[in-house]
């Protein structure tokens, strides 16, 4: 079964599942116990957080095991509330994952200044400058978008916030595990991630902390996590984000220019074979897994039950929102009218995605294009 929604979760890698298991049957012991068998665990974990640091770049210091971005998100915007003036400002992307809009508002209601956008939704590093030059004391604009893929300049975006001294969170859930992530942890700003969006089990992500905030601690408790926090450390999962992430990183490097011309080659084949669909932030950089699409006639709901029918697995747009009432926030927010947003469809492949697998796709949305035409659906 063709499976096109990995931007909502992938499938659990093998190696995942090999160091989840071993790691679980061999070093189940707590790394904070004085025992010899403790002190094995603790040498495992102290080497997941090197792994990140030479994957990602930065101090294994700086990195958080946590249960994925939504605890991030949560964790990153509650310390900055508890840090800036009760009176700051935060400048955020509309485009943000659900989870980081639900924290801003949570820590800033009423004190967040959205940031304008380009074609596609991209947020410009002078977007960013002139948020901070009226005051914004914080910047969020994630990495890649889930539902449109679009990339974002978060390099520039860092590198701005950097030199005004304000901080930057960075969502990079989307963009860890399908693009090179060397250069994440070194840019100084607060990364989150989920781990089963590239093959690790859900429930297991990562804060990355600038090495400026020594003092980050959430929640309060125990002083696991070089004291940033609290709770035992679920040691297993750590293995397997590290070894899900190793192997990611590995097929980006073989195979991520093959799997962006399958994703390319759909693309121009769907434009001929439905008249009239749309590809959203066509021409802009995005991930080469993702495709979101807006169909020329028929509700969204109807066209997924018709391809799950022809064992063809895609999504209306972010998992988070599946069944909730009213359009994407993210199309709304690029200017889409409400009723067009009904059409979206969002394909996301994977590494395991075949050419035959696209191709495949692309005959069962011509079949099902044809389908509802005649039904005038």
């Amino acid at each position: 079964m063709p499976y096109f929604d990995h931007n909502a979760t992938a499938p659990l890698a093998d190696c995942a599942r090999d160091a989840w298991l071993r790691v679980q049957n061999e070093n189940w012991h707590n790394p904070s116990s004085p025992t010899r068998a403790a002190a094995r665990a603790r040498i495992r974990l102290e080497s997941y957080h090197e792994t990140m640091s030479v994957l990602l770049g930065g101090e294994p210091e700086h990195y958080i095991f946590n249960s994925g971005a939504t605890e991030g998100a949560f964790a990153v915007l509650a310390h900055w509330a508890s840090r800036l003036p009760p009176t700051a400002r935060i400048a955020v992307s509309a485009t943000e994952h659900a989870c980081v809009l639900a924290a801003a508002d949570t820590f800033f209601a009423g004190r967040i200044d959205w940031l304008r956008h380009e074609s596609g939704g991209i947020i410009t590093p002078g977007a960013v400058q002139a948020a901070i030059e009226v005051g914004a004391a914080g910047v969020v604009v994630m990495a890649a978008n889930n539902e449109t893929g679009v990339l974002q300049p978060w390099p520039e975006i860092a590198e701005c916030c950097r030199r005004a001294s304000v901080p930057y969170l960075c969502d990079a859930t989307q963009w860890l595990g399908k693009l090179p992530g060397a250069s994440l942890g070194a840019v100084g700003a607060w990364l989150i991630a989920s781990g089963h969006k590239f093959g690790a089990p859900k429930g297991v992500g990562l804060i990355k902390i600038p090495k400026s905030e020594p003092d980050f601690r959430h929640p309060s408790g125990g002083r696991q996590e070089q004291g940033h926090r609290a709770g035992t450390e679920d040691l297993a999962s750590m293995a397997a984000f590290s070894a899900a992430l190793v192997e990611a990183e590995q097929k980006h490097v073989i195979w991520e220019s093959q799997r962006l011309a399958w994703r390319e080659r759909f693309e121009k084949d769907l434009i001929v074979a439905l008249p009239g669909v749309q590809i959203v932030g066509h021409g802009q950089e995005r991930l080469w897994n993702t495709s979101m699409i807006v169909v020329p006639h028929g509700d969204q709901s109807r066209w997924i039950a018709r391809l799950d029918k022809m064992d063809f697995q895609l999504s209306t747009g972010s998992a988070c929102s599946t069944g909730l009432d009213g359009p994407s926030h993210v199309l709304v927010a690029l200017g889409l009218p409400a009723e067009i947003t009904r059409q979206a469809l969002r394909i996301s492949a994977g590494w395991q995605t075949s050419e035959t697998d696209w191709r495949g796709l692309l005959v069962a949305l011509q079949n099902t294009h044809t389908e509802l035409a005649v039904r005038n659906l």
